[in-house]
């Protein structure tokens, strides 16, 4: 699922509004250099600036398998992947690669009649197959595999039940908050409402009265009651989201696509809509890859040398395996060499097929790098799927790779200093997370040529693709593997640094920086290309025409 960092601010209402009292974040922060800049960007200007002036990379195919792509935006409408094989709208598979007029990336959450646009998580999915499973067996007589799958059933129904009656009684609540706010908007009467005129506003209802006051007292100087109010709707939408059909049981977002979900060796369904009904996340995703760079319009992506390909997978619940499965083959089959990967989720149905597209990816050298997840936790122990290590069965299960060579987990970090310099939502793990980078009030593409900042893992993930693409293209060379070594290898050290433990209730439980990850590293492009240059004996690209 992909996890928008809008959520853990709406948990209560003093948190909410004190989002808004946080100083601003430089302007293209995560494009901006350590040492110049003195924010812990990744370096980029600096690098076209002073290591690669005047060079020209090689093109590369960024594949974005998420919730959709805006391909008419504004900034992204000139590095949109085009398929040279393929006539747009003839209706045809011209290019003989079993999709149809699929010009821009494919739709594998679509089908002839239309999108999926919500679903249930993975395991309300599990809890509904088990449950109608166990339903027809004598539970006092099953066998002692079936047993241990009951027991974890019963489980997981605990969990969902749970959640189920917790999204509904949120929802009731952010509801009863904006219609209580709404109504204080209505009495002050003006268009813009800030801190002052909740303090002194009067009501006869004394909870409306409270409510106004208590969000006061948490807004910064610029905050305004609508602005609030943007945040609660987000509130209602998403409870909304997670009563319906996240939690639904039975709920089917499915049906539309018209694929025998069971089968997980289908390839050929879906659609060429590579937008999809809310494609805000992908397209975000999208701009800080590679929007074009330097054209006075919006913002500047992290690669000067990428095609944007859209792969749709990730509906507003749980990603299923075989989508991902076969976005990624899909992407492989049709050129992409870096993929960003911004979903994740806690259960898994079919971890193999995912395992072998990630081989078939790794044997045709694609590097994968994929958010670590937004839920504070630590990944060597709770699960964020897909995960890169393999699941291996038999007798000889000994003898089969563990993990793959061209995969990237990523946390993010914040452009904040000292000791909040992780974002407080991110994942970590010692053994799971490779390395931090950008992630916080990121700025970026979203759909109908509008931009937003967002944060999440999410963001700082396609930072690395970016940069990812950036060595690739430079340096076309270097292996996918390789170009793993390289970023993790020339990332700034934070060693013993003493950062907030994501996730911490007090926010001053300290821990190292290199306890959260394998390298103990932030992302530095800078460094990488200079390593780059090092290991390649070369400067990087080409001379640019007429230079």
């Amino acid at each position: 699922m992909i996890k928008r960092t809008l959520l853990p601010v709406l948990s209560g209402l003093l948190i909410a509004s004190s989002a808004f009292a946080q100083d601003s974040p430089p302007e293209n922060w995560f494009n901006l250099d350590p040492t110049a800049n003195d924010v812990a960007g990744v370096g980029t200007e600096r690098i076209y600036k002073e290591l690669l002036k005047d060079k020209q990379g090689q093109t590369v195919i960024v594949a974005i398998i998420d919730s959709g792509v805006d391909a008419e935006h504004e900034d992204l409408k000139e590095i949109m992947w085009t398929n040279p094989g393929e006539i747009a709208g003839n209706g045809k598979d011209d290019d003989g690669n079993g999709y149809i007029d699929d010009i821009h990336g494919w739709n594998f959450i679509g089908g002839p009649n239309g999108n999926v646009s919500g679903d249930q998580l993975e395991v309300t999915r599990l809890v509904k197959f088990y449950g109608d499973k166990f339903s027809k067996l004598d539970t006092n007589k099953l066998s002692k595999k079936d047993r241990a799958k009951f027991v974890e059933y019963k489980e997981m129904k605990k969990v969902v039940d749970k959640s189920q009656a917790k999204a509904e009684q949120n929802l009731q609540f952010y509801q009863g908050a904006v219609a209580s706010l709404e109504k204080v908007k209505a009495d002050i009467g003006k268009d813009v409402i800030k801190k002052d005129d909740l303090l002194n506003y009067k009501s006869d209802d004394p909870n409306i009265m409270g409510m106004a006051q208590n969000m006061a007292r948490n807004f910064g100087p610029e905050t305004t009651l609508t602005d609030f109010l943007e945040q609660l709707q987000g509130g209602v939408e998403y409870f909304t989201s997670q009563a319906a059909s996240m939690y639904n049981l039975d709920f089917d977002g499915r049906s539309v696509v018209g694929d025998n979900y069971l089968d997980s060796s289908e390839r050929y369904y879906g659609n060429n809509d590579v937008k999809g009904p809310d494609a805000s996340h992908g397209t975000h995703v999208a701009g800080i890859v590679a929007a074009v760079r330097n054209n006075n319009v919006g913002m500047n992506g992290v690669a000067d040398n990428v095609r944007i390909m859209s792969v749709r997978a990730v509906p507003d619940g749980d990603e299923r395996d075989k989508d991902v499965a076969n976005a990624i083959r899909y992407a492989v089959d049709n050129g992409a060499t870096v993929i960003n990967m911004s979903f994740g989720k806690g259960y898994s149905w079919d971890k193999k097929v995912v395992d072998d597209a990630v081989k078939y990816a790794a044997k045709n050298d694609v590097l994968l790098v994929h958010a670590a997840g937004n839920s504070a936790e630590n990944t060597d122990e709770a699960k964020n799927f897909p995960i890169d290590v393999y699941e291996r069965k038999g007798l000889f299960k000994f003898l089969q790779k563990k993990q793959p060579n061209n995969w990237l987990e990523i946390g993010a970090l914040s452009w904040k200093k000292d000791d909040d310099a992780v974002a407080t939502f991110s994942n970590y793990g010692k053994t799971n997370v490779d390395i931090f980078s950008p992630g916080v009030d990121i700025y970026s593409t979203t759909p109908e040529n509008e931009y937003d900042s967002f944060s999440g893992t999410s963001m700082a993930s396609p930072v690395t693709a970016g940069v990812a693409a950036l060595i690739r293209g430079y340096f076309p060379e270097l292996k996918a593997s390789e170009v793993k070594e390289i970023l993790l290898l020339s990332g700034t050290s934070m060693g013993s640094k003493m950062v907030k433990l994501p996730g911490a209730e007090d926010g001053d439980d300290l821990v190292r920086f290199d306890s959260l990850s394998q390298t103990g590293k932030i992302l530095n492009a800078y460094n990488a290309v200079k390593l780059a240059q090092r290991r390649t004996g070369k400067s990087g690209g080409a001379p640019k025409t007429g230079v």
